[in-house]
């Protein structure tokens, strides 16, 4: 029937709307060209341990997997296993990772506020964000859960091979878990689902002196140092050293490091500064509070009550009053 009321032009055909589809990407060409780094939250130990997060990272280029099971999905998680993949492949050009709060700090404005359609404007990084600058990483953010999808299907893979093993093993702690992932799960991996980059160099650049991962990956804040060469840091007063102050300290800003190992360092431009906490004064003991006495007022403040029940029509007249008393009227009066 549609199709005669087209013939008679009493029916106009729509276009079909194609739609979106994800265009496919090669592979890039060189081992740590690209590297995609996500977490999967998922029920690892089928309810004989805790909960647990898998942290990932996959070269684009060979599959190569990189992971661990961690307890919560922190920024300073992410951090540690970043710091072992460098120490153990260097530093890649990139890494490829979704817009979570852990890698992109979201621009807050209101719904209705007038300009929402113009651009963003840029806000600080956070500390991860950081970091891969100082160690002179590039970073993604993918736009999609397609745009990643080789981490995506890692994660599909793990959620039914790699729960299978750990029920296997009989892995009821983290410990057991990442035993069984670095020892039987990974060299799997690694011998079977990895593949030969089409360019054999390796892109990874080797950490240089200037790189310091202890500094980078750590918790950066600002402070600004007081006249007496003191700062506040988490509700603790800290002192820097005498032998440590230079010139220009006073009122300046110091960058300060709460690193991964929870000490504390204090740099001020290139010069790392020795602080110690304050000691804090013993407060005095409070006085007992004496009882306040009730004072009475005086007499003069209160007025006198001498003639508080005389009764002035019953009492004598006062020429009697004056008999009685033995008063005798002087000549002169």
């Amino acid at each position: 029937m549609r199709q005669w009321m087209m013939r008679g032009k009493l029916w106009r055909g729509k276009k079909e709307k194609v739609q979106q589809v994800h265009a496919w990407r090669p592979r890039r060409s060189r081992f740590g060209e690209l590297v995609q780094w996500d977490t999967s939250e998922h029920d690892w130990l089928e309810g004989r341990g805790e909960q647990l997060y898998l942290i990932a990272m996959i070269d684009d280029a060979t599959s190569r997997l990189f992971a661990r099971f961690v307890r919560h999905d922190t920024t300073e998680e992410n951090m540690r296993l970043l710091w072992s993949y460098l120490e153990k492949f260097g530093r890649p050009v990139t890494f490829y990772t979704d817009k979570a709060s852990l890698f992109q700090t979201a621009g807050k404005r209101k719904r209705d506020e007038p300009g929402v359609d113009q651009d963003a404007v840029e806000m600080p990084p956070t500390q991860i964000g950081r970091a891969l600058r100082e160690l002179g990483i590039t970073w993604i953010a993918a736009h999609s859960p397609q745009a990643k999808g080789r981490v995506e299907r890692n994660f599909g893979t793990a959620q039914d091979r790699l729960v299978k093993g750990l029920r296997v093993a009989g892995a009821k702690t983290i410990e057991d878990a990442n035993r069984y992932l670095d020892e039987d799960y990974l060299v799997w991996w690694e011998r079977e689902l990895t593949v030969e980059a089409a360019n054999a160099d390796d892109a990874h650049r080797p950490l240089e002196r200037s790189h310091h991962l202890a500094a980078s990956l750590s918790h950066v804040e600002t402070r600004r140092v007081r006249n007496d060469y003191t700062l506040r840091i988490d509700g603790t007063l800290y002192q820097i050293e005498r032998a440590a102050i230079v010139s220009r300290l006073r009122g300046a800003d110091v960058r300060v490091e709460k690193r991964l190992d929870g000490s504390l360092a204090v740099r001020f431009g290139e010069r790392y500064l020795t602080v110690k906490p304050c000691a804090v004064a013993e407060k005095r003991k409070a006085r007992p509070v004496k009882e306040k006495r009730v004072r009475r007022p005086r007499a003069s403040q209160r007025g006198s009550d001498w003639n508080k029940n005389f009764d002035f029509k019953k009492g004598p007249k006062v020429w009697q009053a004056a008999q009685e008393s033995g008063y005798k009227r002087s000549v002169a009066e």
